[in-house]
């Protein structure tokens, strides 16, 4: 199952993360409420997931260590996906 998850990761987070909310309680024990899932859904979608799945993954339950880089990598990625619509849609208007 989750290599399966992985792999859809690839394609939509927001699915993943979705998945996660229906199957699994993964999201509810790494976050301590609902509101920064559901912020996370719409705007930082690799974020959440990345934070989420190295909770879960790593020793104790917590974000520790090199597995920081990938959280802020997903961050970077998130960012990145807003420049890019941004520079679309300069390119359509002009």
């Amino acid at each position: 199952m989750g290599c399966l998850l992985a792999l859809l990761a690839l394609i939509s987070p927001r699915l993943v993360l979705f998945l996660l909310w229906i199957f699994d309680n993964v999201l509810s024990r790494a976050f301590d409420s609902w509101i920064v899932p559901l912020l996370g859904f719409f705007l930082l979608p690799w974020t959440t997931l990345a934070y989420a799945a190295f909770w879960d993954w790593g020793a104790g339950h917590h974000v520790t260590g090199f597995e920081w880089f990938f959280v802020i990598l997903a961050f970077v990625i998130d960012l990145g996906s807003y420049g890019q619509g941004r520079r679309a849609q300069y390119s359509r208007a002009g």
